[in-house]
């Protein structure tokens, strides 16, 4: 038996880059950051803090609730599975590359439509502990929304 999970909790470093492909299928792309705060060992060896950054892939319906709210600055909760992966570029160039595909979202920031729009009377943040609604894709993957934090 193998298990391949991911669970992270992070800061969004840029704004998504949604494509759309033929039959409505999208995918998106965004980096999000995570830190380790800095400590201090039992044998007062100071350790600094470390930011690691996470290439993140979205599949399925999950990506029109990314391209909607979520954008830099955004902290998740994702939970998926790491995928790497080699690639050729169009100088001949050989890349590696570590991403995490996406199995669940949770949006942990106040979520307001990425125009700015936050006027609007469909703004899913809702009012402070108010249970929200879920979105997910066919697949079965879920973007989790049911939390009464306030922020």
């Amino acid at each position: 038996m193998s298990v391949n999970k991911v669970i992270l909790l992070g800061n969004v470093g840029r704004d998504p880059d949604i494509r759309y492909f033929e039959a409505n299928r999208a995918v998106a792309n965004f980096t999000l950051a995570t830190t380790e705060r800095a400590h201090k060992t039992a044998n007062d060896q100071i350790i600094p803090e470390r930011t690691e950054w996470h290439n993140i892939v979205v599949r399925g319906g999950l990506v029109q609730v990314v391209e909607k709210y979520v954008h830099k600055g955004s902290k998740l909760y994702i939970e998926g599975k790491i995928r790497s992966r080699t690639y050729v570029d169009r100088e001949n160039q050989s890349h590696f590359v570590t991403e995490i595909l996406v199995d669940e979202l949770e949006l942990l920031s106040r979520r307001e439509p990425r125009d700015n729009d936050s006027a609007r009377s469909d703004n899913a943040y809702g009012s402070i502990g108010e249970p929200q609604s879920s979105y997910g894709n066919n697949d079965g993957t879920t973007l989790a929304t049911d939390f009464n934090t306030p922020f």
